[in-house]
């Protein structure tokens, strides 16, 4: 099966796809050089894949490659980021706490 995540821009989200069909996405607010990640979904048909965390770390990938700070408002963005410490340099150290991180 063929994945792949994408940004939607015109849409404000990351879109993870499997096989052509979308399976999920996480919404996300831009502003300056932060972004807020607002929600995120994955169609129950395609639970249990592992598609959240690969949209996860592609959308953190693409936050960290542009140099945004991560303001994670989704518990599933905030969750997955608390399991893999390694990008919680991608929230600014004041909001640190905000987000248990």
């Amino acid at each position: 099966m063929e994945q792949s995540v994408t940004d939607n821009t015109a849409k404000s989200r990351f879109e993870i796809h499997d096989d052509g069909e979308l399976a999920g996405f996480a919404e996300y607010h831009r502003s300056g050089n932060e972004i807020a990640f607002i929600h995120t979904g994955i169609d129950p048909r395609f639970e249990g894949r592992g598609l959240g965390s690969r949209l996860a770390r592609t959308a953190l990938d693409a936050a960290r490659e542009h140099q945004l700070a991560v303001l994670p408002y989704c518990p599933f963005i905030r969750d997955w980021m608390i399991k893999h410490p390694e990008y919680t340099d991608l929230i600014p150290i004041t909001h640190r706490t905000r987000f248990s991180l």
